[in-house]
C-alpha cells in the first residue's frame, strides 16, 4: 500500500512538472481514510472545496471529490492552426494569444 501512495504522490508530481501543458489532473490524495479530504489543494497549498472553480495564471482550475483539474484559457501552438509564416503570441497579463506575423508582430494573420 505505501509503494501506491508513493505512486500516486510521483506522479503528482510529473503531472505538475509539465505545466506547459493545456490541461492537467491532479488525483485527490487521502492519507488518512478517517479524516478524508474537505476539498482540493492548489498548487500554492491552498485549499479549494469541493465543487469550486477558479482562475489564476491564466488557469482555469476546479476542484471534485476525485481531484483538481486546470486548463489554460488560452490556446497552445498545437491546438491552433498557424501557418509557417506566422506564431502565435501569447499576453500572459491578459491571458489572450493572436496569431501574428513572424516579420511583423503588430500584424494579425489571416486564418488558413
Amino acid at each position: 500500500m505505501a509503494s501506491l501512495h508513493v505512486f500516486v504522490c510521483l506522479l503528482g508530481l510529473v503531472v505538475l512538472s509539465h505545466s506547459d501543458n493545456s490541461c492537467f489532473f491532479k488525483e485527490l490524495e487521502v492519507k488518512d481514510p478517517a479524516n478524508p479530504p474537505k476539498g482540493c489543494l492548489d498548487m500554492d497549498g491552498k485549499l479549494h472545496d469541493f465543487g469550486s472553480k477558479w482562475e489564476r495564471d491564466c488557469m482555469a482550475c476546479s476542484c471534485a471529490s476525485d481531484g483538481l483539474s486546470c486548463c489554460r484559457n488560452f490556446p497552445d501552438a498545437d491546438t491552433v492552426d498557424v501557418p509557417e509564416e506566422c506564431e502565435l503570441v501569447i499576453n500572459k497579463a491578459t491571458c489572450t494569444a493572436k496569431v501574428v506575423l513572424k516579420s511583423d508582430k503588430t500584424k494579425e494573420c489571416n486564418p488558413l
